[in-house]
């Protein structure tokens, strides 16, 4: 046991082999409860056991682990590689049970897989036909991913390269004393709130099953729903109002729920995320409520009550909705596009630009005007807050900030281009859609169903997995995993002509 235990530590791509199958296992456990659901035993242990199987044989293969490179650039290309390597097995791994069973096609089965560990929530099964295993299958996909395949490998393994593959992942905070008991804390405030918002849901109305699936998705930020008109089939403000703050939890950064958890409130408020978070909610939801009072002819206490749901689930990127968007007046769709492209913290489970980037752009733009209107010699510093303190806004944070920014505008640009024509649908509807394709939200104008081209999914999927990758690391990995790929068909070529 000694030896298969060392043996499994010969290979990072076979631990996540089989942590991936362990986790596609995990809906098995539901099955005392719906016995019934057997019938799909097989259609989750042949992706998952055959995950954890490859994963222990690979690993058993007597070889050091892979060299992360003494440059920054090969190691920054291994580590994105391997990131890469591991969603795109999860997401393989996660489609299998649908496609097995018959219920979707293997684009579909892909797409309901980047969407449920990217924490996107679009969705293309009908949930009323669909058996609680699946249900909570999607959940649980979400309820992970929001943690990150990496963060929850942490917890169990922690090697050399643990810190490079965290920070690959899209996680900036190490917020305790190693990356270890960084990822424990993390996992123990992720599952208390998990714990307090399913018993939340059921003293509300909601049924175990359904309380735990909306609050792991509520939690990720992801937006899944056991019901198909989502939050809003319960018709209850008790339940709005749990949800609102599960997704605000889900949405803030993880060292900043650490200060909140320790007690210090007075540094949490501190925080420029947290603050710029709470204005941007202040600045939008009213405009918001007034427009759907006047578009919709409701009250304008039900309108703020819309307003503050559905703005809170678009910037959070969680994806929840009360009610259909089809008649939603032009301006507040155009502020609900607004929040989606903002997102919620940086370093939390929310996709989007994040908060903090925002806050960023806005803070350069003011200090540009400052220094225009200034003496020629006056010196302008400019910092902002952290979880951790105070941190100056320097070239090399500028210049990071705005180079995402303008990828990641320029990508959203590009896939609503191309989804007008593969939906064949406005551009209005289509910048809707891939907002939140890309801003890993989850709320639809009405492009994505069951009934929606392949063409149309795989753009959204290439969306998804950008935005939760957060750009640069699918590049980046990509571009590191061809050269590699090259540099070995070179090497045949080489030993052929020898």
């Amino acid at each position: 046991m000694k030896r298969i235990r060392h043996s499994l530590r010969h290979s990072i791509l076979s631990e996540l082999m089989i942590l991936i199958g362990l986790l596609v296992l995990c809906p098995l456990l539901i099955l005392p409860w719906y016995p019934d659901d057997a019938r799909y035993t097989m259609d989750f242990m042949i992706p998952g056991g055959g995950s954890v199987v490859l994963g222990v044989i690979f690993s058993l293969i007597k070889r050091p682990n892979p060299n992360f490179g003494t440059s920054w650039k090969d190691s920054m290309g291994r580590s994105s590689l391997t990131v890469l390597f591991a969603w795109s097995w999860g997401v393989l791994i996660g489609a299998l049970p649908f496609v097995l069973s018959g219920q979707l096609t293997m684009v579909q089965g892909l797409f309901e897989a980047v969407s449920g560990w990217t924490t996107t929530g679009l969705s293309v099964i009908d949930v009323r036909e669909t058996a609680p295993i699946y249900l909570f299958h999607r959940s649980f996909m979400q309820y992970c991913g929001g943690l990150g395949f990496i963060m929850v490998m942490i917890l169990f393994i922690s090697g050399k390269h643990a810190m490079k593959l965290y920070s690959a992942e899209g996680h900036p905070d190490r917020i305790m004393p190693n990356i270890k008991k960084t990822a424990q804390a993390i996992f123990l405030i992720y599952n208390i709130c998990l714990v307090l918002g399913t018993c939340a849901y059921r003293i509300a109305g909601m049924t175990w099953f359904d309380g735990i699936c909306h609050s792991m998705c509520s939690l990720s930020t992801g937006g899944f729903s056991t019901k198909l008109n989502s939050i809003g089939e319960y018709n209850s403000l008790a339940i709005e109002i749990i949800t609102v703050v599960l997704m605000l939890i889900g949405t803030t950064n993880f060292a900043a729920l650490i200060l909140l958890a320790k007690g210090k409130i007075k540094a949490f408020s501190k925080v420029s995320e947290v603050r710029f978070m709470f204005l941007v909610l202040l600045v939008t939801i009213p405009p918001t409520a007034f427009s759907l009072a006047d578009g919709l002819n409701i009250s304008i206490g039900e309108g703020f009550r819309k307003a503050t749901f559905d703005i809170a689930s678009a910037m959070s990127t969680t994806g929840y909705s009360t009610m259909s968007y089809a008649e939603w007046p032009h301006f507040a769709i155009a502020i609900l596009i607004i929040a989606m492209l903002m997102g919620g913290g940086i370093g939390s489970t929310a996709g989007g630009i994040k908060l903090s980037r925002v806050y960023l752009i806005l803070r350069l733009a003011g200090t540009n005007i400052k220094r225009r209107l200034s003496p020629p010699r006056s010196v302008v510093a400019p910092s902002y807050v952290k979880a951790d303190g105070k941190a100056p806004i320097d070239a090399d944070l500028s210049e990071d900030t705005t180079g995402f920014v303008t990828c990641y505008l320029f990508l959203y640009m590009l896939g609503s281009l191309a989804l007008t024509v593969a939906a064949d649908c406005t551009l209005m509807e289509a910048m809707f859609d891939f907002a939140s394709s890309i801003g890993t939200v989850g709320l639809s104008i009405g492009i994505t169903n069951p009934t929606t081209n392949d063409a149309s999914l795989i753009i959204e999927m290439i969306g998804m997995m950008m935005g939760r990758l957060e750009i640069f690391i699918v590049l980046i990995g990509a571009t590191f995993g061809f050269g590699l790929i090259r540099d070995h068909i070179k090497k045949l070529f080489k030993r052929r002509a020898a």
